[in-house]
């Protein structure tokens, strides 16, 4: 079984504070976004004993860290625990930039939820998978939904918009610069008091976003790394309506109503991608 895990993007993202748990409160718009990973999966039924119960291979972008960190095994280990699952044989095509704020591998592991459940025929419904997919990580949840949704609390709460971004254009900018999440959090200064009202401004003609939807890691990441300022400039002077980082950085992306022709040579360096919504 194949299935095209895809990135989102996050249009504002306030930071409300610190919890009694650790995490965050956050609010956010998650947007899904048209860049895809590749996730395959079958049963192994030729498994020996002398083999791992998950065979896992990779290609494209080079993924960091141990087999045991990475969410699309989590994902099969947590259903494995609930429901004894058979061996199986998993290959991961890595498209996404990691650490871009893109979500990719968090919907790597909400994606190997719904494969497991469609292919051992488990019969999760989504509130069901969410729930697992809150115990992977704060942003899988959404990609169970993926649809435009304003994102509460850790991530878990999810209220899906009424909201469509078609037939505009994205150009998303990833210049490989790495911000670490504690490092973004430790740096970023906290709206407790007032509401982002991101899902209000958000159906507002975009022309206005510029001004009212903010990211709040973005002033930090561009303190940082003076090219992310550079970058959504460019974006700007090339015609677009709107442009942010995304999550705690480093992508940064723009919304066009038309592709620019011109105005991008000088984000050639950089990794670009560039399509619809």
């Amino acid at each position: 079984m194949l299935l095209y895990p895809n990135a989102k993007i996050n249009i504002g993202l306030a930071v409300k504070g610190k919890r009694a748990d650790g995490y965050h409160n956050l609010e956010s718009v998650f947007y899904p976004l048209n860049i895809y990973d590749a996730l395959e999966c079958i049963e192994n039924k030729n498994y020996h004993p002398s083999q791992s119960p998950f065979l896992f291979t990779t290609s494209g972008l080079e993924i960091a860290g141990d087999l045991e960190t990475n969410l699309v095994y989590k994902a099969y280990q947590l259903l494995h625990i609930r429901f004894g699952l058979p061996p199986v044989i998993c290959h991961l095509h890595k498209h996404i930039p990691m650490g871009a704020g893109l979500g990719g591998g968090s919907s790597d592991g909400a994606y190997m939820l719904m494969l497991i459940n469609d292919l051992f025929e488990l019969n999760l419904d989504s509130q069901t998978l969410a729930i697992f997919a809150q115990e992977l990580g704060s942003d899988c949840p959404f990609f169970i939904y993926n649809k435009p949704a304003f994102v509460e609390g850790r991530g878990e709460v999810i209220t899906p918009i009424d909201f469509s971004l078609s037939p505009k254009y994205f150009v998303l900018v990833y210049p490989d610069l790495h911000i670490g999440t504690k490092e973004a959090y430790d740096h970023v200064v906290y709206d407790v008091h007032s509401r982002s009202d991101f899902d209000q401004l958000i159906l507002e003609p975009i022309e206005n976003w510029k001004n009212n939807i903010y990211n709040h890691f973005e002033p930090y990441a561009v303190t940082k790394f003076p090219q992310i300022a550079d970058i959504k400039n460019i974006l700007y002077q090339a015609g677009a309506v709107y442009a942010s980082m995304t999550g705690s950085g480093s992508a940064v992306f723009g919304i066009y109503d038309h592709l620019p022709s011109t105005g991008l040579e000088s984000l050639s360096k950089y990794k670009i991608y560039i399509g619809n919504f």
